[in-house]
């Protein structure tokens, strides 16, 4: 019984220790970590964890539900299809030719309107509401300097960063994008209760506006701006220019950083469905036209969908871009293998969201699975006679 008592004792002491530590290292953070995403068995963020955070609910307005196509689900998955989306964890797999449900399943005790993480897809939506801030006058061009929000980036190499080149992945900042590792500072802005402050907290390395480098940094450094610029919660602006208007069936989820700073996740996690996430890749496939009103400017959508940078084709502003076989599709792209993939010259759009991507690392910009959701796809259709 002494030794029970003595055990618990010791254990109460090294716990309090190991959490003054934290909070005296500044990585508190890990607090969180823990409860939401270690201590339920996972490495890394997952479709599910939303429901651990706060969030901000984004309302619909009215629902403009899709139209089934005439041929809607005749044509079966093709074996590596299927093959692909049991040892991947895909939720759901969807084909939208003509604006109109082509195929659609769903798996995993998911269906049409069940809700998951977004991922990096809001990188797509945010940038959009750069051109939608533009369109409006709230930002006068790509070129304005960040500084003029943003008073932490008025120094040195800090005050040539441009809106154009968040939204590019030009900023040159020192983000480092690790999803596995607790320390780095992309774990930290995922669980971290003041986002604001890990912006501030960026430091430029390299000149801003010559080269791409992927980071999430800057699509929530763009946030920040646009709340600045426009004078609204950035979920309040994404409501009104988007959510609404593109009549979502289902109202969204956003994630904060905490209910006390209020500011979104921008760099991630929209909780949506396959459906409503299509649209947004319908109003670009459209060059920015809705209903026949145009929600976005037809050249910031033309700008967006190809690349800024040469020697960085995958990229254009706030869209990932590909081609493959003769054809150029461009994407949103999530954590774990979530995709909006547009190909506009023939009225496609292929959406998938799982639990994982392909474990191999494809050409070292995208992973095998998407030119096989793509192929995929395409041989369906043409097995249909589509």
């Amino acid at each position: 019984m002494r030794f029970i008592k003595q055990f618990f004792k010791w254990f109460a002491i090294v716990f309090t220790l190991l959490i003054a530590i934290l909070y005296i290292t500044d990585t508190d953070y890990l607090i969180k970590a823990v409860r939401t995403i270690y201590l339920r068995g996972h490495t890394t963020a997952f479709l599910d964890d939303y429901k651990r955070f706060d969030y901000q609910i984004i309302n619909n307005d009215v629902p403009q539900p899709w139209p089934n196509h005439e041929h809607y689900n005749t044509i079966k998955a093709t074996k590596i299809l299927e093959k692909a989306n049991k040892d991947w964890g895909t939720i759901a797999y969807l084909i939208i030719k003509n604006d109109s449900i082509w195929y659609e399943s769903y798996y995993d005790g998911y269906h049409a309107n069940s809700k998951s993480n977004s991922f990096s897809m809001a990188k797509s939506y945010v940038s959009g509401l750069l051109g939608k801030a533009m369109m409006q006058g709230y930002i006068k061009n790509l070129n304005q300097p960040v500084c003029d929000f943003l008073p932490d980036f008025c120094e040195g190499d800090a005050k040539k960063i441009t809106v154009g080149d968040l939204s590019s992945m030009a900023s040159g900042t020192d983000w480092d994008e690790a999803y596995y590792s607790p320390l780095s500072i992309t774990t930290r802005a995922y669980f971290d209760d003041d986002l604001a402050k890990v912006i501030n907290g960026l430091k430029v390395v390299t000149l801003p506006g010559q080269s791409f480098k992927y980071a999430s940094g800057d699509t929530q450094m763009l946030a920040m701006v646009l709340e600045k610029a426009t004078g609204k919660k950035l979920y309040q602006y994404f409501e009104e220019s988007f959510w609404k208007p593109l009549g979502s069936e289902n109202e969204t989820l956003w994630q904060l950083d905490s209910d006390d700073h209020d500011l979104v996740k921008a760099y991630c996690c929209i909780t949506s469905n396959a459906k409503d996430f299509a649209r947004f890749g319908k109003l670009y496939k459209d060059y920015g036209k809705w209903n026949g009103k145009q929600l976005l400017d037809s050249t910031f959508v033309a700008k967006s969908i190809r690349p800024r940078f040469n020697n960085s084709p995958e990229y254009g502003y706030g869209w990932w871009l590909k081609e493959q076989h003769g054809k150029h599709f461009f994407m949103m792209r999530g954590h774990l293998g979530q995709y909006v993939i547009v190909q506009p010259d023939d009225n496609v759009i292929i959406v998938r969201l799982g639990h994982q991507k392909s474990p191999g690392l494809g050409d070292g910009i995208y992973t095998d699975d998407i030119p096989l959701y793509i192929d995929e796809a395409y041989k369906m259709m043409k097995a249909g006679n589509y």
